[in-house]
């Protein structure tokens, strides 16, 4: 007896765990991507249940050029006539330590810890992307950087004051009552935008995390 007529009835038996190891390989491989995907959902939740609709446009998923013909991608983009909000969600659990100037923050779940970077910087880059696109337009003054995390986590230290835990943010946003920009001005800069911003596909995705190993890979130079 060959190995062919050994494994076929062994094979006839078990054939259905095949796919099922795919779908698990493939729900392993795409859970970061869709971790990400909840907590923009939440901000977005937020901006409809608790922003006047009328004052109030968000802007999902923006994938930029940037100055040195690579790419950022901000979550949110909040229109306003009191000033824009660049908003960076972070959907973590666990205890969240950090400040303002640390490169790094920690997540720490029971005894494991795990570094992540300040969202403060990486946020600090799109608003300056931001800030580029609407030079012409917009006071980078009117520009303000804003970080979301999920319920799901409890900040150890505290936090910088544009730094949020679940739908607290829109009271920050709330906070700006002067009217800044004028409704005429706020559907350039919304034209602008748009017609900046890269179509939303998965080749714009992979090209995005492309430009962010090349950019890992310089610094390790």
């Amino acid at each position: 007896m060959n190995t062919s007529q050994i494994l076929a009835p062994l094979f006839s038996q078990l054939w259905w765990m095949i796919p099922l190891f795919l779908i698990i390989g493939a729900i392993k491989a795409f859970k970061p991507f869709l971790k990400g995907k909840m907590g923009e959902f939440a901000v977005s939740a937020h901006v409809k249940l608790y922003l006047d609709k009328e004052k109030y446009t968000l802007l999902n998923d923006c994938t930029l050029p940037d100055e040195l013909n690579q790419t950022t991608q901000i979550d949110h983009i909040l229109l306003s006539p009191y000033g824009i909000f660049v908003v960076e969600t972070k959907n973590y659990k666990g205890w969240i330590f950090g400040d303002e100037r640390q490169k790094t923050w920690t997540q720490k779940i029971y005894k494991k810890s795990y570094k992540f970077q300040n969202p403060l910087h990486q946020n600090y880059k799109h608003q300056k992307v931001l800030e580029n696109i609407l030079a012409d337009i917009v006071d980078p003054a009117l520009i303000h950087s804003v970080v979301v995390f999920m319920p799901d986590c409890e900040f150890k230290t505290q936090m910088p004051s544009n730094v949020f835990r679940g739908a607290a943010w829109t009271d920050y946003v709330k906070g700006f009552r002067d009217e800044v920009i004028p409704s005429t001005k706020l559907k350039r800069i919304q034209l602008r935008i748009e017609k900046e911003v890269l179509e939303k596909s998965w080749k714009t995705n992979r090209q995005h995390v492309q430009n962010l190993k090349d950019s890992h890979a310089d610094k390790t130079v």
